[in-house]
């Protein structure tokens, strides 16, 4: 038994690049104010802006939302237009190098970032569309934005959520037949699981759900159905989930700030979850009930 060829093979662990959660989800969009402006009704508010990019960082809670309006200096990533766009994710990580390694290792596409002077170089991958996966190791007691960004004075850098509102996940639309081959990318790369039928949150039914190693966020792959099978689609990343124990109260308050909600016969608010009318060209929220902000 001490032949190589008879050991048993040792499986990969359960959270193999130590995932801990969102970093920052960022928009890409050429009209920053606009979308500042849906941001701050949301509940959001502008902490700092970057050194040297045309980028802002928006911040409630727990969460940190980039918005993006500098030209795309980089080959195949988005180019900012007046429809906001989910351009990259940054994912909390143990170690950004070594989850970046295993990355490519396991076939990944490279994405040739630069930082300019007094930046930091933060590692990142194809994700989907011309979208990025950043990989973030510096977030407990020194954050990127420590280095990146100047804050905003008088502003408070930390300001509180809405109703515990927490980043619950994203939901990405993917092509036809095309749901198993991403489960696969997330699953193989990053240890994502895909959770039976049976599990739902929400009230958006469709799609395979994904929960993450490190079981603080959820993906939704969706494919189009009916007659959008047929129609051109770039995949991409459609909506943000954001989390609330108390869905009904949530959504009152987002109303009084201006934010409306679908109510039709198929989609409409329940204790279960809502979902925002579409904002700035097709921009959209999902509000998902959870316990206890998780």
């Amino acid at each position: 038994m001490n032949n190589e060829t008879d050991r048993e093979a040792v499986p990969e662990p359960p959270n193999p690049i130590g995932m801990d959660g969102i970093e920052y989800i960022e928009f890409a969009t050429s009209k920053p104010q606009a979308l500042g402006g849906i941001l701050e009704r949301m509940g959001f508010r502008l902490v700092a802006r970057h050194r040297s990019r045309e980028i802002e960082l928006y911040r409630q809670g727990s969460m940190n939302l980039v918005v993006n309006s500098h030209p795309a200096d980089i080959p195949r990533t988005v180019t900012p237009v007046e429809r906001p766009v989910i351009s990259a994710v940054a994912l909390r990580v143990r170690d950004a190098d070594a989850a970046y390694r295993r990355a490519l290792d396991l076939g990944a596409w490279e994405i040739p970032v630069h930082a300019r002077a007094i930046e930091l170089n933060v590692p990142a991958i194809h994700g989907v569309g011309e979208s990025l996966i950043y990989f973030v190791d510096r977030y407990d007691e020194f954050s990127i934005f420590d280095i990146d960004f100047r804050a905003i004075p008088g502003v408070d850098p930390h300001p509180p959520a809405i109703n515990g509102m927490h980043y619950f996940g994203l939901v990405q639309y993917v092509g036809t037949d095309r749901t198993l081959d991403w489960a696969e990318f997330y699953g193989q790369i990053f240890g994502f699981r895909q959770l039976p039928d049976t599990v739902r949150f929400g009230i958006m039914p469709k799609g395979l759900l994904l929960q993450s190693p490190c079981a603080r966020f959820y993906l939704q792959l969706i494919e189009p159905d009916g007659a959008a099978q047929y129609a051109p689609m770039e995949e991409h990343f459609q909506r943000i989930g954001l989390g609330t124990p108390d869905v009904i109260a949530t959504t009152r308050e987002l109303e009084k700030r201006g934010i409306e909600f679908l109510s039709t016969d198929k989609v409409h608010t329940t204790e279960r979850g809502a979902l925002t009318a579409a904002m700035l060209g097709g921009m959209m929220f999902e509000l998902v009930h959870t316990q206890d902000g998780k």
